[in-house]
């Protein structure tokens, strides 16, 4: 099987990582890839935006199935061109991947399918804002209603900096999203999902803040484990029967089936699981953790998912352990990073690529905001937390900065989900 995974993340580096290791594949590719990608797959240019760009590169490469990493080409459309080019692809059509294109969107269907989630409200009229904020609140979510790559969102108790970040979404022609604050430890579920068969991966935590203790602005995500040892008995069974299902059921039934990996973010609340987002493909950094843990061969699987046969798949298999994968980021990140900048312990074990390049001279450089993903396994929380800093240790960047608490706390038990609340709508 000749796979081409499109992108350019620590995302797409775990992704070939494990596809590397399929007895299936007899053939890599990466478009565009990083530095770290190229070690294991051949590098092809494109422009992930251009579906009918990414769909022509799938057909010249001979490509027997195609997995797209980034949601961006996702809901440009690329999974529907390489669809029509007669290709196998891992990832949903434009009009499901409006999941996570459009935040107003992804409500539609939760309230559809009667998906528990946040109490919401658009804004597209500064004049309408203050009355809208005066209607949430004293934590108040403001999202970006489109694609914004986990940066469009502040979560403040300071109703000033709320009304700061929905004027400047506003005045840069964006709607926005305002949200109740959902109380509870918060969870990322990937599930496989063919039209209509759910198979759920591994629950992982990720981190969102910048910095120690969550600290500081948001960000792409800075760190994640798996899996979940505080999780409550039988929680994925629940998630995939309240939540995910349901909502595959409501997008079959408008006639734009979800073909890809429907990830679902939760936050566990005092009222049970509810959805704080949708998107509609794998997650950075959480991906790194759960295919570091994946025993199953996954070209095989995303095979079986692109082709509509996952209900026909034995169980998945998982390795026993734990994981976690710690996010180096480069000066400045998550506002302008530094780029250029040489990078040394980057080809060791355990060390995904992200925002790096290979210079003419041979040397890595620092090429993004997130410029590195190391991961470390164990038998528990407390082994890979060990291995992963030790990994971390012998990465040199300079001015890079990374979060030294990924999975700290789970480790140290300190996590607990709310108890179940008496008064309806709490929360």
């Amino acid at each position: 099987m000749r796979v081409l995974v499109i992108g350019s993340g620590a995302r797409e580096h775990a992704l070939l990582l494990a596809a590397s290791h399929d007895p299936a594949v007899t053939a890599l590719a990466c478009a565009p890839g990083n530095a770290g990608t190229a070690a294991l797959a051949e590098q092809l240019g494109v422009d992930v935006a251009d579906a009918a760009a990414v769909a022509e590169l799938a057909k010249s490469w001979r490509a027997d199935l195609v997995v797209i990493g980034p949601e961006v080409p996702l809901v440009a459309g690329a999974a529907d061109a390489v669809r029509k080019a007669g290709i196998a692809v891992f990832g949903p059509s434009a009009a499901a991947a409006r999941i996570e294109g459009s935040k107003a969107f992804a409500k539609d269907v939760m309230a559809a399918a009667k998906v528990p989630t946040a109490r919401s409200e658009i804004v597209d009229n500064p004049a309408k804002l203050d009355d809208a904020l005066g209607r949430f609140g004293p934590t108040w979510v403001v999202k970006d209603d489109g694609l914004a790559a986990g940066k469009g969102v502040v979560v403040t108790a300071d109703r000033d900096a709320a009304r700061a970040h929905a004027m400047k979404l506003l005045d840069g022609g964006h709607p926005v999203l305002l949200e109740s604050f959902l109380d509870g430890p918060e969870v990322s579920l990937f599930c496989l999902v063919d039209g209509r068969t759910v198979v759920p991966l591994l629950p992982a935590q990720d981190f969102k803040r910048v910095g120690d203790g969550d600290t500081g602005p948001n960000t792409g995500g800075m760190g994640a484990y798996a899996p979940l040892p505080w999780a409550p008995a039988g929680l994925v069974d629940e998630i995939v029967r309240d939540i995910v299902q349901p909502v595959v059921d409501e997008l079959a039934a408008r006639d734009t089936p979800f073909s890809g990996l429907l990830y679902a973010g939760l936050a566990l609340t005092s009222d049970g699981p509810q959805v704080v987002e949708f998107n509609c493909r794998f997650g950075d950094p959480e991906t790194q953790v759960v295919l570091a843990l994946l025993a199953t061969p996954l070209a095989r699987l995303l095979h079986a998912t692109a082709t509509g046969t996952l209900a026909e798949q034995p169980p998945l298999e998982w390795h026993p352990g734990s994981a976690v994968t710690v996010v180096i980021a480069a000066d400045g990140y998550p506002g302008v990073p530094r780029p250029g900048d040489v990078i040394t312990g980057a080809e060791a074990e355990g060390v995904l690529h992200a925002g790096t390049r290979r210079r003419d001279d041979g040397a890595v450089v620092s090429h993004g905001g997130r410029v590195l993903s190391v991961v470390g396994v164990g038998e528990d929380l407390d082994a890979a937390r060990a291995q992963a800093y030790e990994r971390v240790a012998k990465v040199h960047l300079a001015g890079s900065h990374h979060r030294t608490d990924i999975g700290l706390k789970a480790a140290r038990g300190e996590i607990t989900v709310p108890a179940a609340s008496a008064e309806p709508g709490h929360g």
